[in-house]
């Protein structure tokens, strides 16, 4: 996967990004983008394509290929000479895919529009909710990166505008049919990720509202625990607290509210745990053999779901067929600020670069590999071992206490009394006593292992310290403390998996 090492305001695009956009940029007017706008993102595709793929089975081949025949596509990534893009899907490779939700009424009725508060159908052109997928190459785990629609990024050609903007310079800067405008705006859009994340965007999804809203009734809504209740004054949303299954309308309420909570970043995990429980849905078992559920889903998104024209639905479901739910983590770009801008009122602003080189180098690198496997030590009968347990820990009694419990256990066990005080638990054997020691060792995990020659073959030394939580228990080690402090005032939105169901605002 190739990477630009450079971010920042004046980042140069690689060549494959280059804008090939039809007339000059205009500069944006003092709040021309005001209003709202819905937020929205391709939630399930992942998932989606996920399920498609029924192992080895003529029924998953005929989804797939009927999900291929009838999803829409876009020319999102440009191919300007670029072989490496120019019809290469990526099967098989790592991959970053970037998921957005257009702001298209495309679809609805009138009445639709009313009842789902989707607003003035001006303006139809923005994102409000974009997210960036790091696909490893096995395919074993997706990592979705929130992109909050108010930061304050350099647009290519336009300046400086909320992210949110991109989409609708790309689109109003093109000279031509809708089909050219839509790409254009989701080239841009690609462009202004890329520059800011220092990552090369290999494929594109996007969905409109009414996609949105038949997915999640063909679901049988979503799943989601709110951890207080909450009132939305300008489209008359409430939300009652704990756990509730949402669809349709409500649903989109959910992911569309801004008012009557602690900030946008609530919006943002909102927007996550939805996703997250779409994705649970899709890959439950309901859906795996239900075949009429399936062929509702692939209907649904080859009619809803646009696609750059690379990305090839079977091989992305057959590299991610294995997926789950736990291995599907959520984050957001760590360091945003609160602060405001000409023309643009309130924005967030974006952290020192470094900060953004090294969380994007964290989400794309290689995972660690397994740890060798180890041999577990030689061990005696407790019968065999013979314990002084000394206390070093500060509670009146715990040697007795523990020399007893031992005792039970079946050692030759007794209290020594009290030790210089110590943080830390040890265990004292002698030399080529190591089976000895694994005996004890099993029933205080995590006790520091010292040699003492001093002692009889057989015999070991029990020191309590301040970290011992009794026999059988780990001891109690206290944490290290983060290597990355918190910049004062910044928004902090903890990764989450999609099997979390723990309650957010």
């Amino acid at each position: 996967m190739s990477r630009r090492t450079d971010v920042g305001d004046q980042t140069p695009l690689p060549a494959r990004l280059d804008p090939r956009l039809g007339r000059p940029p205009a500069r944006h007017a003092a709040g021309a983008r005001s209003g709202r706008r819905v937020a929205l993102v391709a939630r399930v595709l992942a998932g989606v394509v996920s399920v498609l793929l029924v192992t080895g089975s003529g029924w998953g081949w005929y989804l797939v290929r009927v999900a291929e025949a009838s999803v829409n596509r876009t020319d999102a990534i440009p191919t300007t000479g670029n072989s490496d893009v120019n019809g290469d899907t990526h099967a098989g490779q790592e991959m970053n895919m970037l998921l957005v939700g257009v702001d298209s009424r495309a679809g609805l009725t009138e009445e639709q529009v009313e009842q789902y508060s989707t607003g003035d159908p001006d303006g139809l052109h923005n994102t409000d909710t974009m997210m960036l997928v790091h696909i490893p190459a096995d395919g074993s785990a997706a990592s979705f990166v929130s992109f909050p629609r108010d930061m304050y990024v350099s647009i290519p050609g336009h300046g400086k505008g909320k992210l949110n903007s991109a989409y609708s310079d790309g689109y109003d800067d093109v000279d031509g049919d809708e089909d050219a405008k839509r790409a254009g705006g989701a080239r841009l859009l690609i462009q202004t990720i890329s520059a800011l994340s220092g990552l090369q965007i290999d494929h594109y999804a996007e969905i409109n509202l009414l996609g949105f809203i038949n997915l999640t009734q063909i679901v049988g809504g979503v799943d989601v625990d709110i951890c207080r209740a909450t009132d939305d004054p300008v489209t008359g949303a409430h939300f009652d607290a704990g756990p509730q299954t949402l669809t349709g309308s409500q649903a989109l309420l959910f992911v569309r509210q801004r008012h009557g909570l602690t900030s946008d970043f609530d919006r943002v995990a909102r927007q996550q745990v939805f996703i997250a429980g779409m994705l649970r849905n899709v890959l439950s078992s309901n859906t795996l053999l239900d075949p009429t559920k399936q062929q509702q889903i692939v209907q649904q998104v080859g009619t809803s779901v646009t696609l750059d024209q690379g990305l090839n639905i079977f091989d992305l479901a057959t590299q991610m067929q294995n997926v789950q739910p736990g291995n599907i983590t959520f984050q957001t770009i760590p360091g945003l600020t609160d602060g405001n801008a000409d023309g643009w009122g309130s924005v967030l602003k974006l952290p020192d670069p470094s900060v953004l080189t090294d969380f994007f180098a964290n989400l794309t690198a290689d995972p660690e590999p397994a740890a060798p496997t180890t041999t577990a030590p030689a061990t005696e009968a407790p019968a065999e071992v013979t314990v002084s347990v000394l206390n070093g820990s500060g509670v009146a009694g715990a040697a007795a206490t523990t020399a007893t419990t031992l005792s039970d256990a079946g050692f030759e066990a007794s209290s020594g009394g009290n030790a210089t005080p110590t943080a830390t638990t040890t265990i004292a054997h002698r030399t080529g006593d190591d089976a000895v020691a694994a005996t004890l060792a099993a029933q205080v995990p995590g006790a520091a292992l010292t040699v003492d020659d001093t002692l009889a073959a057989g015999t070991v030394t029990l020191t309590l310290g301040e970290d011992f939580a009794g026999v059988g228990q780990p001891v109690t080690a206290a944490p290290a403390p983060t290597s990355d402090p918190v910049v004062p005032g910044s928004y902090v939105n903890p990764e989450r998996t999609a099997a979390d169901t723990s309650c957010i605002n």
